[in-house]
């Protein structure tokens, strides 16, 4: 099928980072009560990695955005837009887009961060999309950063084992053609708050608090939603499931991935996963995962990309993009 030309958000480089320290299973099970078989049975995770010293999510969000900059091929000054979305940034404000925009060398451009946890990277890049049709940016540099270690209760080991700390960065060129982001569809639910949560804040506690979660129920939601939203960002793009080259789908648990790809009839193979080497990186995870895919040379120009994420809030969405 054929999709109309039209000025687009066309993905032009894609970069990633990752903490120094990798940290496996085993290394886990040492001070946590659990084991590598718990883990990866449950989750499909073996290491992730975890922000040392010096390390920031503003420090990785930079390193991410080098490499995506540099993949593009142009000039940090030529960005006029920075997007950072993260829910662990490095201070309450101002942005931590504001702090990788210094870093750059980028003098004046829009920059401000984007709340939506695991959905941000989606919520970002929507954004991003908007601004570029409209006219109101040209170069977008949109950021998924965390380190979700930092907010883990590391004696709860239902949820410490499955986070890790990363960052993804893509750049955005407006162009004319046909490339690029054809569609995006956003969700969010609030009535859901108590599922995935964090029990702080500056205006509750004062304190930043701890990440808490009901799993089995997140799972449920986290099937039903990211099919749903999958099939209705390919219906607002005119296309069919198996139009599909590649999904690149949040990484919060293998059995999340395989459950949804069953429920869509894709095969598993067309499903881009790295939860078992980065474990969940809440915003960071999708572009994570597709600077991977990328650079591994899986995906290639042309192919028809689906990217979707669901995370606390809830908030849910996906994105259909000509690579």
């Amino acid at each position: 099928m054929t999709v109309e030309t039209a000025r687009r958000a066309v993905i032009t480089g894609t970069g990633s980072a990752l903490p120094r320290r990798q940290v496996t299973n085993a290394e886990l099970a040492r001070t946590v009560d659990t084991s590598d078989e718990w883990i990866v049975e449950r989750t499909g995770i073996r290491t992730r990695y975890i922000a040392g010293e010096g390390e920031t999510t503003s420090t990785l969000a930079t390193e991410a955005a080098r490499n995506a900059i540099a993949a593009a091929g142009i000039a940090a000054t030529e960005i006029d837009l920075i997007i950072l979305a993260t829910a662990t940034p490095d201070q309450t404000f101002p942005a931590s887009a504001t702090i990788v925009q210094t870093a750059l060398g980028i003098d004046d451009c829009v920059s401000f961060d984007v709340q939506a946890v695991c959905s941000g990277f989606l919520y970002a890049m929507t954004v991003a999309d908007s601004m570029i049709r409209s006219g109101a940016a040209s170069t977008a540099l949109v950021i998924g950063a965390e380190t979700f270690s930092r907010i883990l209760d590391w004696e709860d080991r239902t949820t410490c084992v499955l986070f890790g700390d990363g960052a993804g960065a893509v750049v955005l060129r407006a162009e004319e053609g046909t490339r690029g982001v054809l569609a995006a569809r956003l969700h969010a639910d609030g009535r859901h708050n108590q599922l995935l949560y964090v029990d702080g804040g500056p205006s509750t506690t004062q304190t930043v608090g701890k990440l808490r979660m009901r799993g089995q129920e997140v799972f449920r939601h986290a099937v039903t939603n990211l099919a749903s939203v999958l099939r209705e960002v390919m219906d607002a793009a005119g296309l069919a499931t198996s139009d599909i080259d590649w999904v690149v789908p949040h990484q919060a648990n293998r059995r999340i991935l395989d459950a949804t790809a069953r429920k869509l009839g894709l095969p598993a193979e067309s499903v881009i996963v790295t939860v078992d080497r980065h474990a969940n990186t809440s915003a960071a995870s999708v572009p994570l995962a597709l600077d991977v895919a990328i650079r591994d040379g899986r995906i290639k120009r042309g192919d028809l990309l689906v990217l979707e994420a669901m995370g606390g809030g809830f908030t849910w969405g996906a994105a259909a993009i000509r690579y």
